[in-house]
């Protein structure tokens, strides 16, 4: 990167490189992007990352991100409060309302279980699961977790976990192919993975 650049934009293009999947050159395009654009829609961008971090904020039942608390999907009297579909970010919940099939609620657990990475199950958010489902009104779980090892093994562990609390576990078919991310399953494959869950 040329230090020729003003201070200013060297920053900007500093800044815009931590993201993921924006390389040096990425950066430096959307840098000189938002200098050609006008100055009303840099601001509009500023205001955009500015509410984003002040206004939005994770709902505090399900962990959902949400600018309401507790969000729409735990508030909603159209949701059954009996059935909760477990996955790992919230991208996921986005994945799953596109098939306009599922109507139960959610809990995100913000990860997934990595020992090689130091990701316990501490670090997720399995113990607030485990309180809803011991207040007694859950009667199904069913466990989204991404068809990779990480989420594999987190699934095992919270049937374990979930089983002996006397509620229906299931896991997602597998519709969604091992090694995916639910984020990129289109409509069909996610309303199969959903219809072929299976008793863990």
């Amino acid at each position: 990167m040329s230090s020729h650049y003003p201070e200013p934009l060297l920053r900007l293009i500093e800044q815009l490189q931590k993201w993921p999947g924006i390389g040096a050159k990425s950066a430096q395009r959307l840098a000189f992007h938002v200098l050609k654009a006008p100055r009303e829609d840099a601001e509009r961008l500023a205001d955009a990352l500015r509410d984003v971090k002040s206004q939005v904020q994770h709902c505090s039942i399900c962990a959902n991100i949400t600018d309401a608390d507790p969000c729409v999907y735990c508030t909603s009297p159209d949701r059954n409060p009996r059935i909760i579909c477990v996955v790992e970010e919230p991208v996921n919940v986005v994945a799953i309302e596109k098939t306009r099939d599922f109507r139960g609620r959610y809990h995100v657990l913000m990860g997934t279980l990595s020992p090689l990475q130091g990701i316990g199950p501490d670090a997720l958010r399995i113990k607030p699961l485990l309180a809803r489902v011991a207040s007694g009104e859950v009667e199904e779980v069913i466990i989204a977790t991404n068809p990779t090892v990480e989420g594999e093994a987190t699934a095992l562990y919270l049937s374990k976990l979930l089983k002996p609390l006397g509620v229906r576990v299931t896991r997602i078919g597998m519709g969604v192919p091992m090694g995916s991310d639910l984020e990129y399953a289109d409509e069909v494959t996610m309303t199969r993975a959903l219809e072929g869950r299976r008793e863990m």
